[in-house]
């Protein structure tokens, strides 16, 4: 059989965009920011994890251009070799003591932090306890790393305990989980899974990607929020939200980081982050410090819009105080046709289809930033139940309406 087979029978593309339904690769013309223009329209962005607002920062784009100035546009080699600049020195030192654990290490993607600390911290003779909702980067990392991965239903420590008490005592345990679950908000159940851990002898990990900046009294995140930082054995994060980079980071223990920096592939065998990257993540951070109120503001928008929305009948996920809403659509089609209305009405939103949820449980993802004001939520909100409000019930009826488009 031709290895290429399989990419001729990939219709889906084609498919989308012969229905004007194409989703994806929308090109920005501006920066990042909750007002936008894309293929030359205003659009409100809420569909972005620019969570604290500070990828327009006048600050960090000073701080990421006077690096490029210092260091230049990259490193040109492994952070094992001669890609160590003092910002990454830097940068690491005041992510531990931010995040109140002894030791730091930087990684080039967010994704590739997971790949890097999990290949190298498990192994052959170990067992990863994973929900069933991790980010797809924790799959991955436990594929490289060789050890046996046991999933869990998501959020149910029943389940994780049944797991727990049948595994073979005799490996070792590590719990992996997301601090807030990406596609539904869900915030993950910290004080039991530490209970657990505990009990068993396992030790806990975070993915906090989607929790750093948005949760805790200061925004260290999930473990600042249940008042567990000590609890917590690893944290992982990235740059690429809330600190408006590209890149990401593990702290824990130094030992622990020792290791792993000698021993991940991901980590040894990559170029590392530019100086521009370093410096905006550090630069950041600084203002998450100095400005603790960015966190709360978001809190305080994201309740404004699931308020919003509730009270316009938009059905949304609602168990979670997190600022990612989704909205149920149901089918692939509803979803990718309320997508490209909103998008045509100047509201830019994510589609969550199959595999990222089960069939007939399709989402319109939204996400929320501390700089959004009440006074365009509101315009938003009311383009999004002016749209889903007018749009057919069934496929066969979405599907007269997008071919009556194209007469």
């Amino acid at each position: 059989m031709d290895l290429f087979k399989k990419c001729e029978e990939f219709t889906m593309v084609d498919d989308y965009k012969a229905l004007g339904v194409y989703p994806y690769f929308h090109a920005l013309e501006t920066k990042q920011d909750i007002e936008v223009v894309m293929e030359g329209e205003r659009k409100i962005m809420i569909g972005s994890n620019n969570y604290l607002g500070l990828t327009g920062d006048a600050r960090v784009i000073k701080a990421g251009v006077d690096a490029m100035n210092e260091f230049g546009s990259g490193v040109s080699g492994s952070r094992f070799l001669n890609g160590t600049l003092t910002t990454h020195i830097r940068l690491e030192k005041e992510l531990a003591e931010f995040l109140r654990k002894e030791a730091c290490v930087t990684f080039s993607t967010g994704f590739q932090s997971n790949l890097g600390i999990l290949s190298a911290i498990a192994g052959r003779n170990d067992l990863v306890f994973s929900d069933r909702e991790n980010h797809a980067s924790i799959y991955d990392g436990v594929k490289l790393s060789y050890a046996t991965l046991v999933r869990y239903k998501h959020n149910d420590m029943q389940d994780l305990e049944k797991c727990l008490a049948e595994a073979d005592q005799t490996k070792g345990f590590l719990i992996v989980t997301d601090g807030v679950f990406s596609m539904s908000g869900d915030i993950c159940k910290l004080p039991e899974i530490v209970a657990l851990a505990k009990r068993y002898g396992a030790r806990v990990m975070i993915d906090d990607a989607h929790g750093f900046g948005v949760l805790g009294e200061h925004g260290r995140g999930t473990a600042e929020y249940f008042g567990l930082e000590k609890d917590v054995d690893i944290i992982m994060g990235t740059f690429s939200k809330s600190l408006a980079s590209l890149g990401g980071y593990m702290v824990a223990d130094r030992q622990v980081v020792e290791f792993v920096k000698h021993k991940s592939r991901p980590f040894i065998f990559c170029a590392a982050i530019t100086p521009a990257n370093a410096a905006c993540a550090l630069e950041s951070l600084h203002i998450l410090r100095s400005e603790p109120e960015r966190p709360k503001k978001l809190l305080e928008i994201a309740a404004y819009v699931r308020g919003g929305l509730k009270t316009r009948g938009v059905k949304i996920i609602e168990n979670s105080i997190v600022p990612i809403i989704p909205i149920y659509t149901y089918t692939a089609l509803r979803t990718l046709v309320a997508c490209k209305v909103l998008f045509e009405r100047g509201v830019y939103v994510n589609p969550v289809l199959p595999p990222a949820c089960p069939e007939g449980e399709c989402l319109i993802r939204t996400s929320y930033t501390a700089t959004h004001t009440k006074a365009l939520m509101d315009e938003a909100v009311g383009i999004i139940a002016e749209v889903l409000k007018s749009l057919p019930e069934t496929d066969e009826a979405l599907l007269e309406l997008l071919h009556s488009r194209h007469e």
